[in-house]
């Protein structure tokens, strides 16, 4: 990636292209149900319950999906699958303006779960198999480190938006983006090239032959790791910052404190790409699931301060920032590029059903337990999901010749 102009021709345009679209598509889909949710609720009078229900509902439909658009994926490309999704959203979207009664608002959402599992990460990766086959593992890392400043740029554009022309208009908006851009961009831009099978032990670390097949004791150890990973950012991005403010913290200092999230994910992912790439994906998955375990040991032996919760919040994110990576490279590395998109969609299936009822099930143990208990289950998912990636034995690399790794 050392010209800037396989960046514009080749398959490397799918980096840029997909970096862009991963923007527009977190920025438009993930981020704004919890600052568009509870206004929908007030104008439509229900619930706040049923109004976020909503948001789990889309998640856990993407999780049912998900195998079937990797699958997708490796057949026809992301060319022809993600503008689907692109332009399943901008109908969704535009759904969620025009639904006044219940069953419509459910049946929106479940329309936009299909989008999001053909739009978000899972879906990108699967693409970026196809074209670059073993190789991808450095331009999931790129297309990785642009979408973490989804969130930075999406929360201030959508609360400008929605102060300017309200949360309808700001769905109208995000509509047109993704019909508009994001669609055109994956239809014509994504490179249509599939990697050639030479491809599939040409990348680092992806020793010839050594691949695992995508079933049995290490396919579930990979997928429940993971899964059980994927309850802890999404539990604790409803629920953390609430939880130092009842610690004390006053409000000003924990947002404060909130900022350093998405900072800290991109800082990490900077250092994977520098550093980390001719470390194998597993232990770069593990290191960022001990650093997080470090961080709740942190609370648990010193408890809820200013420097603590900022410590926290600092290691949090760059095991985020890591883990984000390492869910796209660990399959390829294990399983191999061939049929990558679907064993992505597999491994999705149980991540994005832990992500939808995690704020649900930590809202509950707030409510009838305490802050501590939902701090320590958060720490026992993550401790599970450490014992998943230690247990996992990654196939052994057969010695490459000098020349041959220099010509590489």
């Amino acid at each position: 990636m050392h010209d800037p102009r396989r960046l514009l021709a080749g398959p490397w345009r799918a980096v840029p292209v997909l970096g862009v679209t991963q923007i527009l598509t977190w920025g438009t889909l993930f981020y704004p149900p919890v600052l568009t949710v509870p206004l929908m609720a007030a104008a439509r009078e229900w619930s706040m319950t049923f109004a976020m229900s909503g948001f789990s509902l889309a998640l856990l439909t993407a999780g049912l999906v998900a195998p079937r658009v990797g699958f997708l994926i490796d057949r026809y490309g992301g060319h022809r699958v993600m503008p689907v999704g692109s332009l399943l959203a901008a109908v969704a979207l535009l759904g969620l303006v025009a639904a006044r009664q219940p069953a419509l608002y459910v049946a929106t959402w479940v329309l936009l779960g299909i989008a999001i599992s053909a739009s978000l990460y899972d879906s990108a990766f699967a693409s970026l198999g196809r074209i670059f086959g073993a190789r991808a593992r450095q331009p999931i890392t790129v297309t990785v480190l642009a979408g973490g400043f989804a969130s930075t740029v999406s929360w201030p554009v959508t609360h400008s938006l929605i102060a300017t022309i309200g949360w309808r208009g700001t769905y109208v908006v995000y509509a047109a983006m993704l019909a508009c851009v994001a669609a055109p961009l994956h239809a014509f831009a994504l490179p249509r090239t599939r990697a050639a099978p030479s491809d599939a032990a040409a990348g680092a670390n992806q020793p010839a032959g050594a691949v695992l097949a995508p079933q049995g004791w290490s396919f579930l150890l990979v997928a429940g790791a993971f899964a059980a990973y994927a309850f802890v950012p999404s539990g604790l991005s409803a629920h953390l910052l609430a939880i130092f403010e009842r610690a004390g913290i006053d409000a000003k200092t924990v947002v404060a404190i909130g900022t350093a999230f998405g900072p800290s994910q991109v800082t990490a992912r900077i250092c994977e790409l520098q550093l980390a790439r001719r470390i194998h994906p597993v232990n770069v998955a593990r290191f960022a699931v001990g650093m997080l375990l470090a961080a709740c040991a942190l609370l648990a032996l010193f408890g809820i301060s200013v420097l603590a919760a900022t410590a926290f919040m600092v290691m949090f994110g760059m095991a985020n920032g890591l883990i984000t990576i390492a869910r796209g490279a660990v399959p390829l590395a294990l399983f191999g590029p061939a049929g990558y998109g679907h064993v992505m969609g597999r491994i999705g299936r149980p991540s994005l059903a832990m992500q939808a009822i995690a704020p649900l099930a930590l809202a509950f143990v707030v409510e009838r337990g305490s802050d501590h208990l939902a701090l320590a289950i958060v720490a026992a998912l993550a401790l599970a999901s450490f014992a998943g990636l230690l247990c996992l034995r990654p196939p052994k690399q057969e010695a490459k010749p000098l020349r041959e790794v220099q010509a590489a």
